[in-house]
């Protein structure tokens, strides 16, 4: 079915070797991804959210055939993962390294023809096809300048285009908004949004939990290459609707996060640190019963408090609540 994508126990695993002194190693196991299983569902708009390192652009390359599962199935398209692959590579689009899959010294006209050429478009559609999408995404002012002379918001946009090339009825994009500016990431999603219009799947792989809550109808977020939760952004909110959120802002000793763990009510928490600024997120049972508690602990650890709210469920509080980190926490394994 085109646009479907149906993925059971996919697994990868890599076997590393671990220096220990100047002579000796060993091997090591380290699990990418584990037991994944999902469904996406055509015409829709699919969101993995998760911090970096959490496992998305590893599926991501195996269900595009870049990387090989250690075992599990999918299907993409109607196609086999591992059987089909030349199929599945000729009915998906991609952007997967943004900027890094482009020709710089080319021109960005010349980059679309070329990858034109790798999609077996004829001379004729090539031309046709590059032209559509430079007037589409707007970039007839730059097409014919060299893609090294082009901002990074530029480059993007110029991706972006390169994953259209085949009209493909699954679009799969990973962190495609990563280091742009406002106004540029607001132009892409709202390209996403039509391509949703004219009947594409996609999957958008994102660390940004505003961005996933903006376009995504369902969402797996995944961490440490599990999937926590899956379903509509919603019930995924909803689920919290049995507990609250409360967030701390000010200058925070880490021994005051540590013991903001052990309130009576509280059972999650999570911090970033800002410029010296504390940001502490905590999941309680109760806000009011829990608050007075909090400001005493907090107090008493010369905490300086800059303010303290109840805030609206987001999908990081979801993310907090099943792992007790905060989405800005990269969790690759360095």
């Amino acid at each position: 079915m085109r646009g479907h994508v149906q993925i059971e126990g996919l697994t990868k695993y890599y076997d590393v070797k671990e220096r220990k002194g100047l002579f000796k190693s060993h091997k090591k196991q380290i699990v990418a991804l584990q037991e994944v299983s999902l469904e996406i569902k055509p015409g829709e708009i699919f969101g993995l959210l998760g911090p970096n390192g959490a496992g998305k652009t590893t599926l991501i390359k195996c269900l595009t055939t870049l990387l090989i599962p250690t075992h599990g199935t999918a299907h993409i398209n109607g196609y086999h993962l591992g059987k089909s692959d030349k199929q599945i590579r000729k009915s998906i689009g991609c952007m997967l390294m943004g900027e890094r899959g482009l020709y710089w010294k080319l021109t960005g006209r010349e980059n679309l023809l070329f990858f034109g050429a790798l999609y077996r478009l004829n001379a004729v559609e090539r031309e046709r096809r590059a032209e559509e999408l430079i007037t589409r995404l707007n970039l007839a002012g730059i097409a014919d300048r060299a893609v090294e002379t082009y901002s990074s918001g530029q480059k993007m946009k110029l991706a972006f285009a390169k994953a259209l090339l085949n009209d493909a009825p699954l679009l799969i994009l990973d962190e495609p908004t990563n280091a742009l500016d406002f106004p540029t990431a607001r132009e892409l999603q709202a390209l996403v949004r039509e391509m949703k219009r004219e009947g594409k799947t996609v999957i958008y792989t994102t660390h940004i939990m505003a961005e996933a809550e903006l376009l995504c109808e369902r969402v797996a977020i995944i961490d440490h290459g599990q999937v926590l939760a899956l379903g509509p952004v919603p019930e995924l909110k909803a689920s919290l609707q049995k507990e609250e959120i409360l967030e701390v802002e000010g200058l925070i000793p880490a021994e005051a996060v540590a013991a903001c763990r052990h309130v009576r009510g509280v059972t999650q928490t999570a911090s970033t640190v800002v410029e010296g600024e504390t940001r502490l997120t905590l999941v309680t049972e109760d806000a009011r019963t829990t608050l007075p508690h909090l400001i005493r602990i907090l107090t008493s650890h010369n905490t300086t408090i800059y303010q303290i709210k109840q805030k609206e469920t987001t999908l990081e509080d979801v993310f907090i609540a099943h792992t007790g980190r905060t989405l800005a926490e990269d969790t690759r394994i360095r």
